[in-house]
């Protein structure tokens, strides 16, 4: 990107900065035989067939132990070893998309797509030792936060409007895959079939949108998902809510995630509903710089002979990373963005001709996101210059057939808008 913008970039600025050198069950909710028509419960509504007794809403989940805790530690433990992200070789533009999307979830994720073989995948999913802790409710299914009403499950709401106390726990964000194989029914939740045939009641076993709220859903191969698939992700990333219809019962609860797709362009393109709900477009490319190329591979063999060392060796670059990350979430709502930028982001949108007003949005948490990562209150032109190509790319394409802009027609466009 410093090619295209004539000075030093911010994000290579930024790269030098943060990258050296160098499941258990889902909770059910049992829905006993419940009285006529539809009853709403902190925005979880159950329609039921007349005749029936009044539904109450429970939750299984319990308290989490000291024992619970130790497993879980153990666990973790035994897991399989994540790349580190700061271990990562190049690739600053992808990088810096999707610590952006850390800092400000609202964003709206990231599209990654790239050559095969360019560690799409290994960057999405080595930014779980990255992400920062949040406050949930224990036991709740939907990681439901306790001040916010827009993120609750149904069951803390009803909790709340009784006046009871929540025990709430920290825990790590949440990084949920999406399979490509996965049926409608595990992504949005469906009846338990089991508890409907040994205990007789009707309950609800939460998919994998109510594992991932106030998360992250990774799709890889994101151009390959079935279409069905493709409109269930349309639906609740545009209301932040997931709504269920089986057998009787209607279930709403909140899904909102930031959503995270790669894929190969050669392997066929996305649809172009679900590429605009993506908040930004990052393109990876293969290196061609053959030292560079010998180290990736000379990294990658050090992972594989010793993954626990070779994670060790970089503890202090992903520590400091981390920590970056959290003051730059801490900070975000100070940093200021001042009107005449704000009037040029939407000229360099409006005389691009991108449709509505989401590439505005985006651009403007972006570019705050930026300026909070480097530690700064307020918005420069060259925080802007960083992120606006991604944030713009992927909606200037108004024929199906064209491929989507490098990012040069949006450079050039803030330049003559800027200058």
């Amino acid at each position: 990107m410093a090619g295209l913008l004539g000075t030093p970039s911010s994000a290579a600025i930024l790269t030098s900065r943060i990258f050296p050198s160098h499941t258990s069950k889902p909770s059910s909710f049992f829905l006993p035989p419940s009285s006529s028509g539809r009853q709403f419960y902190g925005g979880m509504g159950v329609l039921l067939n007349k005749g029936r007794p009044r539904v109450s809403v429970s939750n299984v989940a319990t308290e989490v132990s000291p024992s619970q805790e130790q497993k879980r530690a153990a666990s973790k433990e035994n897991q399989r070893p994540v790349y580190p992200f700061a271990a990562i070789v190049g690739q600053d533009e992808m990088k810096l998309c999707l610590l952006l999307n850390v800092i400000d979830p609202k964003i709206g994720g990231v599209m990654i797509m790239g050559d095969r073989g360019t560690g799409k995948s290994t960057t999405v999913r080595s930014l779980v030792d990255l992400l920062p802790e949040i406050r949930v409710v224990s036991g709740d299914p939907f990681n439901s936060d306790p001040e916010d009403p827009e993120v609750q499950g149904p069951e803390v709401r009803e909790k709340i409007m009784r006046g009871e106390e929540l025990s709430v726990i920290p825990t790590k964000i949440n990084m949920v895959d999406l399979p490509l194989g996965a049926t409608e029914d595990r992504v949005c939740g469906t009846i338990d079939i089991e508890k409907a045939l040994t205990e007789g009641v009707k309950a609800f076993e939460p998919g994998l949108l109510a594992k991932a709220n106030r998360g992250i859903l990774y799709v890889d191969e994101v151009n390959l998902l079935d279409d069905h698939l493709v409109d269930v992700l349309l639906d609740s990333a545009a209301s932040g809510w997931n709504t269920v219809e089986r057998e009787g019962i209607s279930i709403s609860h909140p899904a909102r995630f930031i959503l995270i797709g790669s894929g190969n362009p050669e392997e066929g393109e996305l649809r172009p509903q679900l590429l605009d709900r993506f908040g930004m477009h990052a393109q990876v490319g293969t290196v061609r710089d053959a030292e560079l190329r010998v180290k990736i591979v000379e990294e990658r063999s050090r992972f594989d002979k010793n993954p626990k060392e070779f994670r060790e060796s970089y503890t202090a670059e992903q520590d400091k990373l981390q920590e970056q990350i959290s003051s730059a979430r801490s900070t975000l709502s100070s940093v200021s963005l001042d009107h005449d930028l704000r009037v040029k982001i939407s000229k360099v949108c409006s005389e691009l001709n991108v449709d509505g007003l989401r590439g505005d949005i985006v651009t403007n948490r972006a570019a705050r996101a930026l300026a909070a990562l480097k530690g700064r209150d307020k918005v420069t032109p060259e925080d802007i210059a960083t992120v606006i190509p991604n944030c713009l790319r992927h909606r200037l394409r108004k024929d199906p057939l064209e491929s989507i802009d490098s990012g040069v027609l949006v450079i050039e466009k803030f330049y003559e808008v800027f200058a």
